[in-house]
């Protein structure tokens, strides 16, 4: 086997004068050489600036290249994975059509996102648009609302184009832009621009309900006690 590939060295030893790399070499003389022996047989060659320059610049794109590549195999396997755990949960929304398993939902939903000291309303807030939408259409699904008693406040920006943010969430929301409370600007942000043009911002909803807010809590504390 090595000899054969000795008959090859004189060529190799050229193409690799002329600044070709390895990878190259090897698919020009179309024999799967092992990098050892090519290190080998070139280990007397001493490159040029300009023949070191081209093969530093085509190492580069073939590391590129190979990344692409990489990226792209890695994109589709989590494209396929996240299908399978979609495909998986698809039915859950069915589970939701039962008010008790809704409002077990919206329970957990607001435990984690809503405020838990304000007893005499729910406050819940999020710069997730889906994460507001999900809370709205829980809470309104599950109990008899009022949509009058429902507030908005809008967290954000400096920079941020306010009238724009209000007609954003109020289309989200489904809440009149007459029901929004005073945005509240981040003075932190001042003078700094907004690296993310797709933040909205964080949407407060206040709905003034203490009934609900207790049966919440205590929905919380029943799963969490057992009893």
């Amino acid at each position: 086997m090595y000899s054969r590939y000795y008959t090859f060295k004189p060529k190799a030893v050229r193409l690799r004068k002329a600044g070709k790399t390895y990878g190259e070499i090897k698919k020009i003389l179309r024999e799967s050489i092992s990098k050892s022996t090519l290190s080998h047989w070139f280990r007397d060659i001493i490159l040029t600036k300009i023949q070191q320059g081209r093969l530093q610049k085509r190492v580069s794109i073939n590391i590129k290249r190979a990344q692409i590549k990489a990226w792209a195999v890695n994109k589709k396997r989590r494209e396929e994975y996240i299908q399978n755990v979609r495909d998986r949960v698809r039915h859950f929304p069915n589970e939701l059509r039962r008010k008790k398993s809704a409002k077990i939902a919206l329970a957990m939903l607001y435990l984690g996102e809503g405020a838990k000291t304000n007893g005499g309303s729910l406050m819940f807030g999020n710069s997730d648009p889906s994460v507001i939408c999900l809370f709205l259409h829980l809470l309104r699904y599950c109990y008899d609302i009022d949509e009058k008693k429902f507030r908005c406040t809008l967290q954000c920006r400096s920079d941020q184009n306010i009238e724009k943010l209000e007609k954003f969430w109020s289309r989200m929301t489904q809440i009149p832009p007459s029901q929004f409370y005073k945005a509240r600007v981040d003075p932190r942000t001042i003078g700094k621009p907004s690296r993310n043009l797709e933040y909205k911002g964080v949407c407060r909803i206040d709905y003034f309900s203490g009934e609900i807010f207790i049966e919440l809590q205590q929905i919380v504390e029943v799963l969490y006690t057992g009893r």
